[in-house]
C-alpha cells in the first residue's frame, strides 16, 4: 500500500515542476517576443524629408488652430520656430508635451502613433532650423515699468501673485503666446478673447472667455464684469471692482453677452510704438526660464 502512495506523490511533484517550467518557458518566451516600449532618446526620424512632410500635413491638421498655420504662434499656443520650448528642447522632452499634454495649459495629451509623433518632431525642427537666439525689440526693464504704471496692466492683470483677477494671469504668458500675438492683443483687444475658466456646467464645452458681461437687474441696477460661471438658473460675474455677484435669472432684465474685452484698445495716442515694443518685451519674457 506504501508503494502506490509514493508513486501518486511522486506524479503530484513531477506535474508542478512540469507546469512550472512550462509556464517559465513561456515567460522567457512571451519576453523576447515583446517589443521594448522605451522610446529612443533622440528622434530617429530627424532631417528625413518624407518624415517633416507627414508632420506638416499633422501639424496643419492637429496643431495648427492654436500654434498657427506656419507654426509661429496663435491665441492659444506659442510660437515654435524659436527653438525654445518652455518645457523642455530635447527630442524625449518634445515627445513628452506632445503625447503627454501640460497639465493647466491648453496643451492637451494626444494619442498620435509614435511614428507620427516623430514626424511632428522632425517638421517642428525644421521650422526652427536656423533659429538663434531671440532678440526683441525694446526694454524689457521699462516695459515693467509700463506694465506696473502708466498702463494701468496690474490693475486687472495679475504676474506672480500679484495684481488685478479681471484679466488673464499672465505670470507665463511669454513661454505661452507669441510675441506677435501678444502686440495684437495690445492694440486690438477685442479681436481674439483669451480662454478663461472652465465652466463645469457646460460638460465637453469650451473654457468660458475673458468677455464683457452686462447685466441689468429687474430693479434697474446695470453691473458690467466678466463670466466665472453660468447655468440655467443663475449667472455668477466679477464685476469692475472684483467683487463676485452670484445672480438668479429670475431677478434679471437682461443679460449681453458682447463678445468684447474690458481691456481698452491701447491707441499710439495712450501707447507710443516705442513703449509698446518695451512691453512686449517685457510681457515676452515672463514664464520663459
Amino acid at each position: 500500500m506504501g508503494t502506490p502512495a509514493i508513486k501518486i506523490g511522486t506524479g503530484i511533484r513531477t506535474v508542478a515542476v512540469g507546469a512550472l517550467l512550462i509556464y517559465m518557458g513561456s515567460a522567457v518566451l512571451l519576453a523576447a517576443q515583446t517589443p521594448s516600449v522605451r522610446k529612443p532618446g533622440t528622434n530617429p526620424k530627424a532631417g528625413n524629408a518624407s518624415a517633416i512632410k507627414e508632420g506638416a500635413s499633422l501639424f496643419r491638421a492637429n496643431c495648427s488652430p492654436c500654434h498657427g498655420l506656419s507654426a509661429k504662434g496663435g491665441g492659444r499656443g506659442p510660437d515654435l520656430t524659436t527653438g525654445y520650448f518652455a518645457h523642455g528642447s530635447s527630442d524625449k522632452e518634445i515627445f513628452n508635451t506632445i503625447t503627454q499634454g501640460v497639465p493647466g495649459t491648453d496643451m492637451p495629451a494626444n494619442t498620435f502613433e509614435d511614428s507620427e509623433t516623430w514626424a511632428l518632431i522632425a517638421y517642428i525642427r525644421s521650422r526652427s532650423a536656423n533659429a538663434g537666439p531671440r532678440v526683441l525689440p525694446g526694454d524689457a526693464a521699462k516695459g515693467k515699468m509700463i506694465f506696473l504704471g502708466a498702463g494701468n496692466c496690474a490693475q486687472c492683470h495679475m504676474v506672480n501673485g500679484a495684481g488685478g483677477r479681471l484679466g488673464p494671469d499672465l505670470s507665463r504668458v511669454g513661454a505661452a503666446r507669441s510675441a506677435a500675438y501678444l502686440k495684437e492683443s495690445v492694440r486690438e483687444p477685442d479681436k481674439e478673447l483669451s480662454n478663461g475658466m472652465l465652466d463645469p456646467n457646460r460638460f465637453y464645452g469650451l473654457p468660458m472667455l475673458y468677455e464683457k458681461v452686462t447685466v441689468v437687474t429687474n430693479s434697474g441696477e446695470t453691473i458690467v464684469g466678466v463670466p466665472r460661471n453660468e447655468d440655467t438658473f443663475s449667472i455668477q460675474l466679477l464685476d469692475q471692482d472684483e467683487r463676485l455677484r452670484f445672480l438668479l435669472k429670475k431677478d434679471l432684465k437682461e443679460v449681453r453677452e458682447e463678445r468684447k474685452s474690458l481691456m481698452p484698445a491701447y491707441t499710439e495716442d495712450m501707447l507710443s510704438a516705442t513703449e509698446l515694443q518695451d512691453l512686449v518685451a517685457y510681457l515676452a519674457s515672463l514664464g520663459r526660464k
